[in-house]
């Protein structure tokens, strides 16, 4: 398989992706470890480099426009070393080296994993359908994105280049195949066997996948839902016309590392794309904390260097007009008002504590970094889904990620339907058996789409349900592309809009809750953020895998609120612009 070719800010030291070896040193304990280590701000990337090489670290990759390497190390205590060089900022372990114990788990997120539903197919329908499976779109129904709405306005176009970070993207999907930009696709990522399984898919056995598969399947959900083509087959995503680029920087197993994010983000820094999506928090840390008196010194300046180090990232990608849309993450938390982390440092696994004492100086990163825009999600009533962040100094705007505990007592309840139908790996929804090898589906989770054509990989598209804010944010990241369409200049890798312009026409079109809700299905949706504000209580104990029941504050006013924001996307009126 083709090796990472790397170009603009991200600076490839070792030829054909192969790490330099790092020889042992005096004091080694023997195991190699991986770090991304920050540049002090007066220090020349020479001086730094000389000071990593002093204190027993090889630099193997280089982030130049920002100042920080990919260092690794033998040497146990690197990164207090680190602390005490006045050339070098800061120090955060990276991913597992040379680690020989028996396999780790993935990552797994209970809120978007592919737990049975009730009942058979989708009990949700759109009123309007584009493509066949669009009836099915409850999520595009929503946010205006149907035949007769967005779509008779403006569908995007390729010149605008939407980044997806993430897992990947499967190029050989037949509804994302046609927008896929194979030239500017990029993997930041090596597989790692000890959490992603063998590396038997590469010929060469070189655990780099080529940029154009996705072996976990989630950043194929998420360019679905932005892009997903107007062709006749499956369903159609916010802006179907638009250019989809492949930044993957998520392992196969769901974790991601700090210095493949902020490659993917300065990479598309300098190569012109205009919006990323950002569904991940990176790991190991969800709350990043500078001085949580329960974290050693060294976890406190690790997460200070997250912060830092992304940040960096987020504004140099921002300088260069790149709009920064996050997930706001799936710990039904008010980001503004945090109190505990259960589940960090949550790589390796089995290394979290319980932090009680998480106050509003702890970030989760990137959704609360510089010029990032936070999107929480919302169920198919539009009621805040039971599991999504909110926060009135958070929030930009709200869009569907679905929510499977809506309609508690009736027969949808905990269907597939109420959940966010998107693009899906065949290959992978087959080892999942979440279909058969002729295209059957096994569950209600599952829908294959294959045309008048006979039942195969390059005829079927395959489509998954699923929920979580990682699903809302796509909705509006393609609602942002199409404000870059409308409102956009220049001609071809040139053309863009400035994320400051992309931001208040993403707020200015949104459709503020109190309209878009009332009277909807013979309620006043009104009452799910009223004024003063309230406490809502989601009860639900049927549901073990999820929290049984929890209050949660809707602060602010109908018109910017902590659960929506500034508002519903709404991509008809983002088109019409």
């Amino acid at each position: 398989m083709r090796s990472r070719m790397v170009i603009g800010a991200v600076v490839a030291l070792v030829a054909g992706g192969l790490l330099a070896a790092v020889p042992a040193s005096a004091g080694s304990d023997g195991t190699v470890r991986e770090y991304v280590v920050l540049y002090d701000d007066g220090a020349s990337a020479k001086e730094a480099r000389n000071a990593i090489a002093e204190l027993g670290g090889t630099v193997v990759d280089e982030i130049s426009a920002i100042g920080l390497a990919k260092v690794r190390t033998d040497n146990p205590d690197f990164a207090a070393d680190v602390a005490g060089e006045s050339l070098l900022a800061g120090a955060a372990r990276n991913r597992i080296v040379g680690f020989a114990e028996p396999a780790l788990r993935e990552k797994v997120d209970e809120v978007e994993s592919l737990v049975a539903a009730n009942g058979v197919g989708s009990t949700i329908e759109a009123e309007a359908a584009a493509e066949p499976l669009a009836d099915l779109q409850w999520d595009m129904a929503m946010i205006h994105a149907t035949v007769d709405e967005s779509y008779a306005v403006g569908t995007g176009n390729h010149d605008v280049l939407v980044g997806i970070i993430d897992t990947g993207i499967d190029a050989s999907h037949p509804d994302l195949a046609p927008n896929f930009n194979a030239d500017l696709s990029r993997n930041f990522t090596t597989d790692i066997p000890l959490i992603d399984g063998p590396c038997n898919q590469e010929p060469d056995h070189s655990c780099q996948d080529p940029p154009d598969v996705d072996e976990g399947g989630h950043g194929s959900h998420v360019a679905g839902t932005v892009g997903a083509a107007l062709n006749g087959l499956g369903i159609a995503g916010v802006a179907p016309d638009v250019s989809l680029v492949n930044l993957r920087a998520g392992q196969d197993s769901g974790f991601f590392f700090l210095f493949e994010t902020l490659a993917a983000l300065t990479y598309a820094a300098d190569n012109g794309v205009d919006v990323v999506n950002m569904s991940f928090f990176t790991d190991p840390w969800l709350f990043n904390c500078r001085d949580n008196p329960l974290d050693t010194p060294a976890e406190q300046q690790e997460q200070g260097t997250v912060i830092d180090a992304t940040n960096l990232a987020l504004d140099y990608a921002h300088a260069n007009g790149v709009t920064l849309i996050a997930a706001e993450g799936n710990e039904h938390t008010d980001l503004g008002n945090p109190t505990d982390d259960a589940i960090s440092p949550d790589f390796p696994p089995g290394s979290e504590k319980v932090r009680d004492n998480i106050d509003n100086d702890c970030l989760i990163i990137p959704t609360e970094g510089n010029h990032v825009l936070s999107v929480s999600a919302l169920g198919p009533t539009g009621r805040k889904a039971y599991y999504s962040n909110y926060g009135l100094e958070q929030t930009v705007v709200s869009a569907p990620g679905g929510d499977r505990r809506e309609f508690f007592g009736k027969p949808e309840y905990n269907t597939a339907g109420l959940r966010v139908l998107s693009t899906y790996p065949a290959e992978l929804a087959m080892e999942e058996k979440l279909i058969t090898r002729n295209f059957k589906p096994r569950t209600s989770l599952a829908v294959v789409d294959c045309g008048e054509g006979k039942p195969s990989a390059s005829t079927c598209g395959v489509y998954v349900y699923l929920q979580g804010t990682s699903m809302a944010s796509p909705h509006a990241v393609g609602v942002a592309a199409l404000i870059i369409a409308a409102i956009g200049s220049g001609t071809g890798a040139d053309f863009g809009a400035d994320p400051d312009a992309v931001e208040a026409a993403l707020r200015a079109t949104a459709t503020n809750a109190d309209v878009f809700f009332t009277d909807m299905g013979g309620q006043d949706w009104r009452l799910f953020c009223p004024v003063p504000p309230a406490l809502f209580h989601y009860d639900d104990t049927t549901l073990p895998v999820d929290p049984p029941d929890w209050d949660a504050r809707c602060d602010g006013t109908a018109d910017l609120n902590g659960f929506y924001g500034d508002g519903v996307v709404n991509a008809e009126a983002a088109a019409g612009l």
